[in-house]
């Protein structure tokens, strides 16, 4: 309860007094020597009918005592004093006289009347209540008016007593009906002050917030229209809701607006195509006191960061359960097709082996192949994929990604892969890289929909590798040209894909420190280019290399694709073996499995080299283990399972 904020008057009330600070006192003294200037005299009671404010006509006016035109003065106590001193003539009951009085006055209704006083000078009340809670009281000494008017009848021989009483009447209804217009013009300013303020705080709420009538046409608008459903109108009022929002947007809110105007709240979510945004939009009947309804209300709001949070942690547990089914029967499986590529690479040794044998050894490695990248896509839907660069032979790069990809197009479609980088060999994340391209083509086949061409293209530009996918179809549309980078965006209506083949594209460009780039090509239809740095690869010379292995098999096939390419090997079945044979002469690289007999691991291998020689991992654990995360931190990891081509290009990228 604080009357006359406006000025600064802030009191707090104690038990007999009101308490101000010294700031307060000096506006409140400031403020009262302009009220005493004026002539009528004035009063402030507050809600409690406890003073706030009296000006020095007040006690002038009413001879009143100090004590009672102090801040904090009861109303009450007023009255009683007039009263017992006769202002307001003869009363039997005084007591009950000061009740009906304050009960009057608790009403805080506007009101204007005349009364004689004792000392038989005619006063005017005119009381206004304020917005804050209490009222504000002007007197005015209108004796001399009385008189004047007196005198007119005492003159006007020939105007009428009737006519006479009337012009008094009607100076007194125009003396009241002016306390009344003040006091309506003090409502419509308060009624004016708030619904700025309420306009104020709608305008500044990050959401659109309307009415519309049971027709749907827009009766009030905050004009946030446009924050949430970019490119329309803000002065949407006497507009129906189909022009406001567009066609297909109330297409989709129709059905749940009718519900609305039955008197049923309705809450809805859809994605607005344009701009990709995903909005909640509630609706709330307006309904008088028949149950009818005469309008709804509308609240929209942007929920596209929250909607795709949920998609992201939708699929985050999805990546969990992955990890949880795969993680331990990683390693063994890595292991087996290990193994079964060895066996592959034995036939391939054959010099009888007929056509129908080498046809089925080269099923049998994309097979095997194939399985190994199976495993590490499981195994990546669990985490952030880590870059593992190494030395990349480009044309059997080329030739392995048209192999794969060919499976996956249709009779129809043709696939051009074409490899023109100079170099023969380079340094990038062959497997992320070949991960990256099979996507693109895939949606590619998914764009064309039917008979087609897809050419994907390698090649040097500048300092930059570029690889190319370009398709004939329909191209991007806009909506896809501005969101198709996006994490789970997908451009299949109705379907439930992940929406990570371009964003695959996007990563892999991104941690190789290269762009992406989309675009749709005159006379042919899509095309996506990844540019990532151009870096050749340095080829490693035959040495002498230390092979730790538990397992036998891996142990005798790894010993053979590296005497194949000229190495000479020694070889260790644990860290504690391998520390023994780390101070031969010679010795120029480390190939180790991470999991190791006796306890041991690779990472207690690489210690024991102690940088003196490069040290390469091999592990079939998934990418976010713990330990195989520890070993990618100082030292080049090759995934199970692997071939000669694969191990040479590993132990090239580590010598780079």
């Amino acid at each position: 309860m604080q009357p006359f904020l406006s000025a600064g008057l802030g009191r707090k009330r104690g038990a007999n007094a009101w308490v101000m600070s010294r700031s307060d006192l000096d506006t409140h003294d400031m403020t009262l020597a302009g009220l005493d200037l004026i002539k009528q005299a004035m009063s402030i009671y507050d809600r409690d009918l406890r003073l706030v404010l009296a000006n020095l006509q007040m006690q002038k006016m009413f001879n009143l005592p100090a004590d009672l035109v102090r801040p904090g003065a009861r109303f009450e106590d007023t009255i009683r004093h007039l009263a017992e001193r006769g202002d307001y003539g003869d009363i039997a009951d005084i007591e009950s006289f000061i009740a009906e009085r304050s009960a009057q006055a608790r009403t805080f209704e506007p009101h204007y009347f005349e009364r004689t006083r004792a000392n038989g000078t005619t006063i005017s009340i005119e009381g206004s209540p304020l917005r804050q809670g209490g009222w504000v009281a002007v007197y005015t000494d209108i004796t001399e008016v009385k008189a004047q008017e007196a005198l007119l009848r005492n003159r006007s021989e020939n105007l009428s007593d009737a006519l006479l009483q009337r012009s008094e009447e009607l100076s007194q209804t125009n003396r009241a009906l002016q306390a009344s217009i003040t006091a309506l013009e003090q409502s419509k300013h308060a009624l004016t002050v708030s619904e700025d303020r309420l306009n104020l705080t709608n305008s500044m709420i990050p959401a659109h917030i309307a009415r519309v009538d049971v027709s749907g046409v827009y009766t009030y608008s905050n004009q946030k229209l446009p924050t949430v459903l970019p490119d329309r109108a803000s002065d949407i009022i006497g507009m129906h809701m189909r022009d406001a929002l567009g066609a297909d947007v109330f297409a989709i809110v129709a059905p749940s607006f009718d519900l609305a105007r039955a008197g049923h709240p309705q809450v809805l979510e859809f994605e607005d195509a344009p701009s990709a945004k995903h909005i909640r939009l509630a609706m709330t009947p307006e309904q008088n006191a028949e149950g009818n309804v005469s309008g709804v209300y509308l609240l929209s709001m942007d929920v596209t960061e929250e909607t795709t949070a949920r998609a992201a942690l939708t699929h985050s547990r999805r990546r969990e359960l992955a990890a949880q089914l795969t993680s331990g029967m990683a390693h063994d499986f890595s292991n087996l097709l290990t193994i079964i590529l060895g066996q592959q690479s034995r036939l391939d040794a054959l010099d009888d082996a007929s056509d129908e044998v080498a046809e089925i050894s080269a099923t049998i490695k994309q097979a095997a192949l194939r399985g190994g990248v199976l495993l590490d896509g499981i195994a990546q839907i669990d985490a952030q994929r880590t870059l593992e660069p190494r030395a990349v032979e480009m044309s059997a790069f080329a030739r392995d990604l048209e192999q794969l990809a060919s499976a996956a197009v249709p009779e129809g479609v043709s696939l051009n892969v074409h490899q023109d980088t100079k170099d023969t060999h380079l340094r990038f994340d062959p497997g992320f890289a070949q991960d990256a391209l099979l996507n693109l083509v895939l949606n590619a086949v998914e764009a064309l929909a039917g008979p087609g061409e897809i050419s994907v293209l390698l090649r040097r530009d500048g300092a930059l590798l570029e690889m190319t996918v370009t398709d004939t179809g329909p191209g991007f549309s806009d909506h896809a040209l501005k969101n198709a980078l996006t994490p789970f965006y997908t451009s299949k209506a109705g379907q439930m894909g992940r929406g990570l083949g371009l964003s695959t594209a996007f990563d892999f460009a991104k941690e190789s420190g290269g762009a992406i780039r989309l675009a749709n090509v005159a006379n042919s239809g899509a095309q996506v280019r990844i540019r990532i740095p151009y870096e050749p690869a340095r080829q490693i010379t035959p040495g002498l290399i230390l092979l730790v292995e538990d397992t036998e098999d891996i142990r005798v096939l790894v010993r053979g694709y590296l005497r194949k390419m000229g190495h000479s090997v020694i070889e260790a079945r644990d860290a504690t073996e391998a520390a023994s044979l780390m101070e031969v002469p010679g010795l120029t690289h480390v190939l180790t499995d991470l999991v190791l007999d006796a306890g041991t691991t690779g990472l207690d291998v690489a210690m024991a080299a102690r940088g003196a020689v490069p040290v390469t991992i091999i592990t079939g654990l998934p990418p976010d283990d713990p330990l195989r995360q520890m070993a990618a931190k100082d030292h080049a990891v090759l995934s199970k399972p692997f071939d000669y081509e694969t191990l040479e290009f590993a132990l090239q990228g580590s010598a780079s």
